[in-house]
């Protein structure tokens, strides 16, 4: 298995749901056992069903590239973060703490 370079650890409704790894090789997404098996767990989105087996991407899944803001917003985010604006994995991590809906992202567990 490739290395893994940074983890993103999501929340549903802020309930810990699964990792999101970025490795050498790609991204991989996979639900936490634990989540899975809670009273009426919900998948993070229709292009993630809830599942046992994890989830692997050459890109960053288009559901969490999603997430990430555009335009001024996305520029405020790169200006202030020092962030490079192709670095979708560092992006999500620094401006999807507090996102539209009921994910969340966060860069350590809590």
């Amino acid at each position: 298995m490739a290395s893994v370079n940074r983890t993103a650890y999501i929340y549903v409704q802020d309930h810990f749901a699964g990792l999101l790894k970025d490795t050498d090789d790609g991204y991989l997404f996979q639900y936490d056992e634990n989540y899975l098996q809670s009273t009426n767990p919900l998948p993070v989105s229709l292009t993630l069903p809830l599942s046992h087996e994890h989830y692997l991407s050459k890109t960053l899944f288009a559901f969490f590239d999603g997430l990430i803001p555009e335009g001024w917003l996305l520029d405020t985010v790169v200006k202030n973060w020092k962030i490079d604006r192709k670095d979708r994995f560092g992006l999500l991590l620094v401006s999807c703490r507090d996102c539209i809906g009921d994910v969340r992202i966060e860069s350590e567990m809590i």
